[in-house]
C-alpha cells in the first residue's frame, strides 16, 4: 500500500471514529435532558376560597286530615275532616319562620298544609322545625295523627298503608317551591313493580298541593310501597291512611316518606300499649313491612325494649328484589321498643302499630330514624305528652343534650352502645338536639287514650362547604 493510499485510509478512520463519538454523546444528552427536570418558570393561578350563600331553609307540613266519599253526589270528593294545629320555631335570637299557605285542591281550604320558611341570617343558614297534629272523631274517620313538617326532596319514599277493602288511603304531594315540579309514582306491590297511569307525569302546581288515591294506583294491594321521584322541582310527600271495620272507625296516620334506602334502618320509640281483650289471639297488633327495591338478600330484624341492651326476638327474613315484605312482631309485651333491621341489600322499613281492633282504636306508623350527626331542631306536637327515644346502634357510647329554645329546658344523656334511652318532653315545644358525635337515632312518640302516634327526627341540612374558584 503506498503512504498516499495509507494515509487517506487513516484520515477517514478518524473521521469515522469522530463522528461516531459525537452521535453516541449526542444520544447521552438527549437521554440525560430528559430525565433530569428543567428549571422553567411557573405561574400559579390565582384563587379565591368562598363559601356560599345559604338558600332559605323550608319545610312543609301535610295539613289537615281528609274524608272521602260523605257527599252522596260526588262520592269522589275529597273534604276536610279536621284541621291540622302546627308547632314550629328556629334557633333562639333569629327571625320567625315565615308561614306560607299553600293552594289545595280542597274546596273549603281547612286543609291546606302550611310552609315554614326561615332565612338566613349574617350568612349562616338557619334551622327550623315544625310538626302538625290532628284528632278527629266521625262516623267515617277517627284516631290522632302527628306527623312532622319536612324540606321537599327530589326522591322520598312511602312505606306504609293499604290499597286493599275498608283503607281510605290518600297520597298528598307538596310543592312550595316557585316552578312546577313533575311526578312519578313507582308502586312496589305483590306484583312487578309498576308506574300506573294514575301516578304518572303528575304536575304539582308551584305553590301548591295535589292528593293521589292509593286505591287508584293499585286497587286491593295490602302492603304497598311507592316511590315518589320529582323532576322540575323537589316535593315533599306523605300519606294519610285509615281504616274502617266493619262500619267502626280502627285509626288514622299521617305517614312521613324516608329519604333513601339504606343497609341499616333503626325505628326506635315504637309503643306497645296494652292491648285489649277484644283483640283475641289471632290478630297481630305489630307488624314490619321492608322493601329491597334493587336486589334480593336476607334481613336481620331484631326487637330491643327501650333502656335493654339484648333483643328479646331476633328474625332472619328473606328478601325478593321489588317485592314488599311483611314480618309480624309477636308477644311483645306493653312497653317501648327499638326495632333494627340490617340487610345485605338496600332497603325501607317501618312499624305499624294499633292499639286494637275494637271501637275506639287508634294506630300509627313508625318509620325509620337517620343519622343524627349535627345539632338539629325538631318540634313536638301538641296531644298527648311527647317521649323522645335516642338509640345508639354504634359501637360506643354517645352524649347527647336535648334542650328547648325557649331555654326552659335542658337535659344531657349518655346513650349507651348497642341500647336506647327514653326522655320525657312537653307538648308543643321545639327543642334542640345535639349529638357529641354521629351515629344517634331519635324518634318521637306520642301515646294516649285512643290516641298513638310517632315519627322520627331528621338531621338538620349540612352547611355548605367551601369551594375554590379560579377566576
Amino acid at each position: 500500500m503506498s503512504d498516499r493510499r495509507l494515509f487517506r485510509w487513516a484520515t477517514t478512520s478518524a473521521r469515522l471514529l469522530a463522528g461516531t463519538l459525537v452521535l453516541i454523546l449526542f444520544v447521552v444528552g438527549v437521554v440525560t435532558a430528559v430525565s433530569v427536570p428543567w428549571p422553567g418558570v411557573v405561574h400559579a393561578p390565582v384563587a379565591i376560597a368562598a363559601t356560599p350563600a345559604p338558600s332559605d331553609s323550608v319545610v312543609v307540613c301535610d295539613g289537615g286530615l281528609l274524608a272521602v266519599g260523605r257527599e252522596l253526589d260526588s262520592t269522589g270528593r275529597l273534604v276536610t275532616a279536621a284541621a291540622q294545629t302546627v308547632t314550629g320555631g328556629v334557633p333562639a335570637g333569629r327571625a320567625e319562620p315565615i308561614s306560607e299557605t299553600l293552594g289545595t285542591v280542597i274546596v273549603d281550604g281547612l286543609s291546606a298544609p302550611q310552609a315554614l320558611i326561615a332565612q338566613p341570617q349574617d350568612r349562616t343558614r338557619t334551622d327550623v322545625a315544625a310538626s302538625g297534629s290532628t284528632t278527629v272523631v266521625a262516623d267515617d274517620l277517627g284516631g290522632f295523627a302527628a306527623s312532622a313538617c319536612r324540606p321537599p326532596l327530589m326522591e322520598s319514599w312511602l312505606v306504609g298503608g293499604s290499597a286493599a277493602t275498608g283503607a281510605a288511603d290518600l297520597v298528598v304531594l307538596a310543592n312550595p317551591g316557585d316552578v312546577p315540579a313533575t311526578v312519578q309514582l313507582t308502586v312496589y306491590g305483590s306484583g312487578e313493580p309498576q308506574v300506573p297511569a294514575g301516578g304518572t307525569d303528575l304536575v304539582v302546581p308551584a305553590r301548591g298541593q295535589i292528593i293521589v288515591p292509593l286505591a287508584g294506583l293499585i286497587l286491593g294491594e295490602e302492603s304497598p310501597v311507592v316511590r315518589v321521584t320529582a323532576t322540575g322541582a323537589p316535593v315533599q310527600a306523605s300519606l294519610q291512611t285509615s281504616i274502617t271495620r266493619t262500619l267502626v272507625p280502627g285509626g288514622v296516620d299521617q305517614v312521613g316518606a324516608i329519604a333513601m334506602p339504606g343497609f341499616e334502618q333503626i325505628i326506635p320509640g315504637v309503643a306497645v300499649t296494652e292491648i285489649p281483650a277484644t283483640a283475641g289471639t289471632t290478630q297481630t297488633t305489630t307488624v314490619l313491612r321492608m322493601l329491597a327495591p334493587a336486589s334480593p338478600g336476607t334481613a336481620t330484624v331484631t326487637v330491643t325494649p327501650v333502656g335493654a341492651s339484648a333483643p328479646i326476638t331476633t328474625t332472619s327474613v328473606p328478601l325478593a328484589a321489588g317485592a314488599p315484605t311483611e314480618v309480624e312482631l309477636t308477644g311483645l309485651p306493653t312497653g317501648s321498643y327499638t326495632v333494627a333491621v340490617t340487610a345485605e341489600a338496600a332497603i325501607v322499613a317501618a312499624v305499624w302499630q294499633t292499639t286494637g281492633f275494637a271501637e275506639g282504636a287508634d294506630f300509627a306508623w313508625y318509620t325509620s330514624a337517620p343519622s343524627v350527626d349535627v345539632p338539629s331542631l325538631f318540634a313536638a306536637p301538641t296531644g298527648p305528652a311527647p317521649v323522645l327515644t335516642l338509640a345508639n346502634p354504634t359501637g360506643e357510647a354517645l352524649a347527647v343534650t336535648v334542650t328547648s329554645t325557649d331555654g326552659a329546658t335542658s337535659e344531657a344523656v349518655t346513650v349507651p352502645a348497642g341500647t336506647s334511652t327514653a326522655v320525657r318532653l312537653s307538648a308543643g315545644a321545639v327543642y334542640s338536639l345535639e349529638p357529641a358525635g354521629p351515629g344517634i337515632r331519635a324518634s318521637l312518640s306520642l301515646t294516649g287514650d285512643g290516641a298513638l302516634a310517632g315519627f322520627p327526627v331528621w338531621s338538620a341540612d349540612a352547611v355548605a362547604a367551601e369551594i375554590t374558584v379560579y377566576p
